[in-house]
């Protein structure tokens, strides 16, 4: 894989010349800011910057006064590859937050895609309906210790809006859910993006997790995606690097309000 262009051609697909990730969302573009504006339950933030120094400050200060106007909590997604390489810095001084540091992974989908059959006595199912949509919530409280009612409000959206930009598949042990992820296609781009893969205690490190991203890989290859991408933590990078992931820069949210 070439490190340069792919991550050349993730920041236009994705953060340039980015659309909306779901019902009542939209894309703003003002001078070298590409920014999601949507409802109190949708994701609200800076995608994507083209700034240096004699322009951040004020670029900063704008969206503030954007999602403040609003009545908006929101998130700068800073990559350590933006520019200028203080802007962390400079939003901190604006008092934003910086949230944990991850790391953009990618990988394709072709060479993801290979059968990794998940361990005996489980079975994957996909979530289409608000009973599957209930399992995948179960698996991201019990997994992450947080609400899921962010999440339940975005997939059920979703599935009603746009069914095809969404894939939720749950790992079954009979009849209790013990591990969950998604899967969110963007039309129009090369990039199917992981997201919110959550294993139970109990059957963490038997499998499970990596028969999620190969059956979510073969989706993508079918649907004519060649690159995943990922969002990694510190726990889940090593595992995803051994399925053949490639770390191309870090992404560490900046978060101003609440």
């Amino acid at each position: 894989m070439d490190h340069t262009a792919v991550l050349a051609l993730y920041d236009r697909d994705m953060r340039e010349n980015a659309t909306p990730d779901g019902p009542g969302a939209r894309i703003e573009r003002a001078g070298a800011v590409v920014r999601q504006v949507a409802d109190a339950h949708g994701w609200n933030g800076v995608l994507w910057s083209g700034l240096d120094r004699a322009s951040a400050d004020r670029a900063i200060h704008d969206q503030i006064d954007r999602f403040t106007g609003l009545g908006r909590d929101f998130e700068w997604k800073l990559y350590g590859h933006d520019r200028p390489v203080d802007l962390g810095a400079r939003l901190v001084a604006a008092d934003f937050r910086a949230e944990a540091e991850e790391t953009l992974l990618i990988g394709e989908t072709e060479r993801l895609a290979a059968d990794a059959a998940p361990p005996a006595g489980i079975r994957l199912v996909q979530a289409t309906d608000p009973a599957g949509v209930g399992l995948v919530v179960d698996v991201h409280e019990r997994a992450f210790g947080t609400d899921g009612t962010r999440l339940r409000h975005r997939l059920l959206a979703r599935l009603a809006a746009d069914p095809g930009t969404v894939v939720a598949v749950v790992a079954l042990a009979g009849d209790e859910p013990v591990s969950a992820a998604r899967m969110e296609l963007v039309p129009g781009t090369r990039f199917a993006g992981l997201w919110g893969g959550g294993t139970v205690e109990a059957w963490r490190g038997r499998g499970v997790y990596r028969a999620l991203v190969a059956r979510r890989a073969r989706v993508a290859a079918a649907r004519g995606y060649p690159f995943l991408q990922v969002d990694a933590s510190d726990m889940s990078r090593p595992i995803l690097e051994r399925l053949g992931f490639h770390a191309l820069t870090t992404t560490t949210p900046y978060l101003h309000g609440g």
